[in-house]
Formats: C-alpha cells, structure tokens, sequence
C-alpha cells in the first residue's frame, strides 16, 4: 500500500482472515500449576505487576496498540516510518527499539481489529492461567521473535535477489508492522497447552484447537514458500516459535 511518497508494505497482517470467527468455546481448567508471586518483592516492577490483573494488561496492550493506530493519522509519516516499522533498514540504522514498537504498530482498520480480538480472547485466557506478568513477557516475547524471523526473512530475501529488484522492492527497505508475531505467540501457546479445547469456526463450527493452530502454522509456511509479500508468515512463524520455546519450559518447570 502506498504512504506518503514511500512504498509501504504491511508485511505483518492478521494471523488470518478468518480469525475473527473463532471464540474459544469454553475455558479449560487450569492443568499447569503457576505461582505469579515467586519473584522477589523487592523489584518495583514486579511489585507494580503483582497489583494489577491479568485483564489490566490485556486493556493496556490493546490500548497502546490504538494508540499507536492513531499515531499513524496525526504525526509524521516519516518518524512512524523510522520508529514503529521494522526493516533491515531501520535495524541496521540503529533503531533496535523497532523490534518491540512495530508489535503495536497498525495501519489498517481490519488489521488491527482482528489483532486485538485474538489478543483479547486468548490473552485473557493465558493472563488468567499463568498471570500479568507472564503475559507480558509472552507479548513482548512474541513481538521480538516475529521482528527477528521477519527480518532474517527479508535478508535472504535480499541476498537472494540483488541486484535484481528495483529500489522500491529492496527487501532491506521493506517494513513491516503489526501485533500479528505477539499475538500468534498467545494464541498458539494457549492451542499447545490446551490442544482438546473447542473454537467456534464463524462461530458457528466446533473445531479442536490443535487443528486451527496446524492449520495456520501450515498456512504461514505456504505464504513463505509462496512469496507472499502482504503477510509475512516467517513472522508470525517467529510467534510461533516463541509459544513453542514457552511451552516446552513450562512442561519442564522453568516458568
């Protein structure tokens, strides 16, 4: 999509187009056992986090994210651009605090909708079972794991085809934005732990989680292999990844 003068690609969009019917039918219970007061009290941080509730930081993530979405329509395009859009460019240029600002970051009305739906809806799932501040982690996590996949992505891209693409296709020079990579995260850790638990496709068809979630890991894979330059799968693979490495350690304790 076309933005000021500079070619704009949203490269992270919604996790699929479809995901806007799926409800969780009902909420498990809790089959993992998480203490969110293990932390030391004497860190201001996780004093601050231990007062507030799981759906605080839910509303908070989703209101930073709208925040950012009006940012978009009131400041300059080339100051979003520089700091919450992530790129080769942008990282090589020394702007590293993109890897988190583009995870908040929206565009499109229906992009942003359907990111925030899957976050509320699972989020609040995740929040209730392991706490705030494992959500947060988790978000944050799954925002730097799809910033990083993304960006490993493009440079391939971009050894790949030098020489051969004009300016404006510069893999180096395409950004990418979206809560897409941190709210895959969410949502697929919630699918791993609880793999039997009904969604509602249009909410109308009960499906079994674990097949939603192959089927959207198997359909980021196709966007890869397909170069699909809209949605980036390798970011929202890097999502998945992060809800992989989190559930592995929970099964081991670590968390």
């Amino acid at each position: 999509m076309g933005f000021s003068n500079t070619l704009l690609r949203v490269s992270s969009r919604s996790l699929s187009d479809f995901r806007l019917g799926f409800l969780r039918a009902q909420f498990p219970k809790q089959s993992f056992r998480f203490n969110p007061n293990f932390t030391s009290p004497r860190s201001p941080w996780r004093s601050w986090l231990r007062r507030i509730s799981d759906g605080d930081v839910v509303l908070g993530l989703i209101i930073a994210n709208v925040a950012v979405f009006i940012l978009w329509r009131i400041a300059d395009p080339s100051f979003m651009a520089k700091n919450f859009t992530i790129s080769l460019d942008n990282v090589t240029s020394g702007r590293l605090h993109t890897l988190i600002t583009s995870a908040f970051s929206h565009m499109d009305v229906g992009h942003i909708i359907s990111n925030m739906i899957g976050l509320y809806f699972f989020g609040t799932n995740i929040g209730r079972v392991f706490g705030p501040e494992f959500l947060l982690k988790l978000y944050l996590a799954g925002a730097v794991g799809g910033s990083v996949c993304f960006l490993v992505h493009k440079a391939y891209m971009a050894a790949s085809s030098k020489g051969r693409q004009p300016w404006n296709m510069d893999p180096s020079k395409i950004p990418g934005l979206g809560a897409s990579g941190a709210v895959n995260a969410i949502m697929l850790l919630d699918i791993f732990l609880f793999p039997k638990s009904t969604l509602y496709l249009e909410f109308i068809i009960p499906v079994p989680a674990i097949l939603l979630g192959i089927f959207l890991i198997g359909k980021d894979v196709l966007r890869i292999i397909e170069g699909d330059s809209h949605i980036s799968g390798a970011a929202h693979l890097g999502g998945a990844a992060v809800a992989a490495i989190a559930w592995a350690r929970l099964r081991k304790g670590r968390f």
